[in-house]
């Protein structure tokens, strides 16, 4: 396969209107300590669209998917409450208010944690694996995997090309968060990569170095389990496990502490349990990688999760440079800033440019332009077998503006969920949105029923 034939694309994840900070990612220190102050969806979904504009103005490719719904009243019924919709969001809110926001969540932006994505050059039998993350750890995320799991049927649906898994079962023991634990590594797109899967704890071991204060979300036992149903060459895939330092300090995903692109790595030196052992393993799978470590006394692990330093994109322009895409909060914070300079004026590597972006919606809420999308690997073949609807153009683009521009508050508290107006609103803003993207009746309140 030539390089002609495969591109990554970026499918961004549409912020949904009911973009809020309820407070629900324990680990997470910026959704914490935004909890139950005033969001902005409108300006959510702006700064979303704006940040996939800016980079397919850039000839990086790029589609869309669409948010989920939300609030999801068959979970609320699942749990016991009772009537018509008024009815349910009421109890929910005076009764257990938490369960009404998590089910409220509009978290499915951060599409970096919808799957685990393995191109065609890298499996055995030659197909796009995709495995739809059952994102256990937390409950407002577990109730994404059904309905992540239907959507990326829909698109991926050629069973020639494409094999798109069941999530890993639910449960603590197989707790799968994605590819925000996932990297590859390649001279080119379309060439046989290395897959470097990052786990925090094992599930069928006891682990003796394990985080004080919050939670490792992903298990080993999970990652196995991808590379097994992805068909992956054992000798190119590494596992590594996260340092329970920096979890504790707020990594709670590894893509906020490492970030790689074709055949760069942008790592921090406490990134792993041990660092060194993990870069020496990649180094030897590829030679042409290039290494570039951010040492703790240059940038400490504190202040690159504040910053989400490695949260940010690194793409590659089709003039064959690199680029790196930063939140703005890397531009305001002065030593980041020192860093990435460096970084882009170094002959060693072929990052030649920065551009800061303004995600500040979803940055308060912990998540950056890393976390807004899915990388997948597409030959022209399997391009032209998804729905060209999603492919994003600047016709998409305005129509998308416009859309949110007609249905989406720009003022949200948690609260506001307990009105059953509020879910009408959204309804209507879901449904229009599935007619402008040609898939159909893909929620569950236009098929009036559940995902099983």
């Amino acid at each position: 396969m030539s390089k002609k034939m495969a591109k990554e694309f970026n499918f961004d994840g549409l912020v949904g209107p009911t973009h809020n900070y309820s407070g629900l990612s324990y680990g997470n220190i910026a959704s914490t300590k935004s909890k139950h102050s005033l969001s902005n969806p409108k300006e959510a979904a702006l700064q979303g669209l704006q940040k996939m504009k800016f980079l397919a103005d850039m000839g990086i490719p790029q589609a869309i998917l669409p948010p989920h719904e939300r609030p999801l009243i068959y979970i609320l019924r699942e749990l016991g409450f009772r009537g018509t919709d008024k009815d349910i969001l009421h109890a929910a809110y005076h009764q257990i208010p938490s369960i009404l926001y998590a089910c409220s969540s509009a978290a499915s932006m951060w599409t970096a944690n919808a799957a685990t994505i393995s191109p065609s050059a890298d499996t055995s039998d030659g197909k796009l694996h995709i495995t739809p993350a059952n994102l256990t750890s937390k409950f407002h995320r577990s109730i994404e995997a059904p309905w992540t799991h239907h959507l990326l049927k829909k698109i991926f649906h050629n069973p020639s090309l494409f094999v798109v898994h069941e999530p890993l079962p639910q449960g603590s023991y197989f707790a799968d968060e994605g590819a925000a634990n996932h990297n590859r590594f390649c001279k080119e797109y379309a060439q046989n990569g290395i897959e470097l899967f990052v786990w925090g704890r094992h599930s069928f071991q006891f682990d003796k170095n394990h985080p004080q204060k919050f939670p490792a979300r992903q298990t080993f036992e999970a990652s196995q389990a991808i590379v097994r149903n992805h068909r992956l060459d054992s000798q190119r895939v590494i596992f590594g496990q996260q340092n329970p330092l920096t979890i504790d300090a707020g990594v709670f995903h590894n893509d906020v502490i490492s970030v790689g692109n074709e055949n760069v790595y942008l790592y921090h030196e406490d990134t792993f349990t041990d660092t060194p052992k993990v870069i020496h393993q990649l180094k030897n799978c590829l030679e042409d990688l290039i290494l570039i470590k951010v040492p703790r006394n240059r940038i400490p692990v504190k202040i690159a999760v504040a910053a989400y330093l490695f949260n940010s994109q690194i793409v590659s322009l089709p003039d064959k440079t690199m680029r790196f895409i930063a939140p703005m909060e890397c531009r305001n914070t002065s030593s980041v800033f020192r860093f990435i300079q460096e970084l882009v004026e170094d002959p060693s590597n072929p990052i030649a440019g920065v551009d800061f972006l303004n995600l500040h919606q979803s940055m308060a809420n912990g998540g950056g332009p890393a976390c807004l999308r899915l990388r997948i690997v597409l030959t022209d073949q399997e391009k032209a077998a998804i729905p060209q609807s999603i492919i994003f153009t600047n016709d998409l683009y305005h129509r998308l503006k416009h859309w949110v521009e007609k249905y989406y508050r720009d003022r949200l508290l948690p609260e506001d969920f307990a009105d059953v107006q509020f879910l009408q609103e959204t309804r209507a803003a879901l449904d229009e949105l599935s007619k402008i993207l040609l898939l159909g009746s893909i929620y569950p309140f236009q098929r009036e029923e559940k995902l099983t």
